[in-house]
């Protein structure tokens, strides 16, 4: 399965996607317009009938068929994410894998999760079952980013599936073709409801229409900027939104730390992927026991590094060329408010050099606003209790990391991060165990994908009461008697009056 390619000059109504690495053109795709997208919508949600009505057993087998598909096709899927986003190859692998993971796990996991159960009907409604079950939305919008093509947007499109839904994502401009190779892979692999996942391709406006086309919920991932936006599209029609912008992730480093062990965890977290992860590690806290040391850990590991776009490179460029004026912004606001970079700080043909910044005070941009490029501050604190202060002072709360010897005091530092995900003796770890839910708080946005928070994010709840007897006196009738509310209030107070 290929995307188009070598298409010559752009059409009217079409947008061009091109390899960040050397311009090269990727692909060539429609502007699809708001009557586009509406046309889509429409399709879906005729689709949605047909998929909820397959029932769990039924989306399970044809979600293990498009996970196979993917699986058997991960090289070639691996090689467009090179050439679209400019990661390399081998990362792509492993974003790929993750994704598979999940769509697994959300596959297998949507029944027992989101299946009619008996709740307790308590005290009043003894005469009742209680049943709770969560129904699908019918269409779910998807506005995915470039940062992780597959990856990020799968939290939300295997999940929105899993669950009875169809889908309609418009995946990142800078992206496209990655977007359309998922939902061309769907058809192929689940032939019988091919419009349960479709694409739509464009700029601003084809995501803003997308919002506005009446879809069940919008999940939206990229920055706080773009996402109150989208919040105010979709205020106009009511829809629901679920919100991950982004983070400032800090990683907490204690004084009985493996210093080594937290110095690698670093900068994979800070450098992978040119730094371009919302759960990426940007500010380091060390304690004053082992600041020197981590620092001297952390410059030698990144001395080996060099971005590229070879195979041995170690991470590619900036996918979004304007996210390399704000990376250039923060170095130059970090080295203006008195910080220094102990390694890197230069920015050539699109290629962050990986930098360490030391001495940058918390007031800078560099250290309150999200970076996303290959950079990383060290700070050196007294103790952890100033590390976490110090990391909870953003705006931003998406994920996080602790190092420490001590699992109790991990466990008390990772509960106490103000944040929606926090590893201890690693960096982003949370993203790859698909139980958990995964989402941010404060200006990291709301609501969760991943794990069963992720799959009943794209639900309704639904409550349903059947009586099973009639009470010898009704309590919820114009015909019950004088003294039953007096006789009600007597029984109550017996059984919870006694309490202080």
């Amino acid at each position: 399965m290929s995307v188009v390619e070598d298409l010559g000059t752009a059409a009217a109504g079409t947008f061009r996607s091109t390899d960040p690495a050397n311009g090269a053109l990727v692909a060539e795709l429609p502007v699809h317009t708001p009557d586009d997208v509406a046309a889509a919508v429409a399709r879906a949600r005729d689709a949605a009938t047909t998929w909820a009505a397959l029932g769990f057993a039924g989306r399970r087998t044809r979600l293990a068929a498009y996970r196979g598909y993917l699986a058997r096709r991960m090289h070639e899927l691996a090689d467009l994410v090179h050439r679209e986003n400019g990661k390399p190859h081998a990362d792509a692998l492993l974003e790929i894998t993750l994704a598979v993971d999940h769509l697994a796990w959300a596959g297998a996991h949507a029944k027992r999760t989101l299946g009619p159960r008996s709740v307790n009907p308590g005290l009043l409604a003894a005469n009742h079952q209680a049943v709770l079950e969560y129904q699908p939305l019918g269409v779910v919008g998807v506005i995915g980013p470039w940062n992780y093509p597959v990856f990020t947007p799968m939290g939300s499109i295997a999940y929105a599936l899993a669950a009875g839904n169809a889908v309609v994502f418009k995946p990142s401009e800078f992206t496209p073709a990655i977007g359309l190779w998922l939902a061309e892979a769907w058809a192929a692999a689940v032939p019988d409801v091919p419009d349960a996942l479709q694409v739509v391709t464009g700029l601003g406006e084809t995501g803003a229409a997308l919002c506005r086309a009446g879809v069940g919920k919008l999940a939206f991932t990229g920055s706080a900027a773009t996402g109150r936006k989208v919040m105010a599209a979709c205020a106009e029609t009511l829809t629901p939104v679920l919100m991950e912008c982004g983070g400032k992730d800090a990683m907490i480093v204690d004084d009985d730390a493996d210093v080594a062990a937290a110095a690698d965890a670093a900068v994979w977290g800070a450098m992978s992927n040119a730094g371009q992860t919302c759960i990426g590690i940007e500010r380091v806290y060390a304690t004053a026991a082992v600041h020197d040391a981590f620092v001297a850990a952390v410059t030698e590991r990144v001395a080996g590094l060099r971005p590229g776009s070879d195979e041995a490179a170690s991470y590619g460029p900036m996918t979004m060329p304007s996210q390399t004026d704000v990376v250039r912004r923060h170095l130059d606001d970090a080295t203006a408010t008195g910080g220094r970079a102990a390694t890197g700080g230069t920015i050539t043909d699109g290629f962050v050099a990986p930098t360490v910044l030391l001495g940058v005070p918390e007031s800078s941009a560099a250290v309150q606003e999200e970076t996303f490029g290959p950079t990383i501050t060290i700070t050196e604190v007294a103790d952890a209790e100033q590390a976490l202060e110090l990391a909870n002072g953003t705006t931003l709360g998406l994920g996080g990391s602790v190092f420490t010897g001590s699992a109790k005091r991990g466990m008390d530092l990772a509960r106490r991060m103000r944040s929606g995900m926090t590893s201890i003796n690693s960096v982003i770890t949370f993203a790859s165990v698909p139980a958990l839910p995964f989402g941010g708080v404060g200006d990291s946005g709301f609501g969760r994908i991943h794990g069963e928070d992720g799959l009943r994010e794209f639900t309704r709840a639904k409550a349903i009461t059947r009586q099973r007897f009639a009470l010898p006196v009704p309590l919820m009738s114009f015909a019950r008697p004088e003294k039953a509310a007096d006789a009600l209030a007597r029984v109550m107070g017996l059984v919870h009056g006694r309490h202080r």
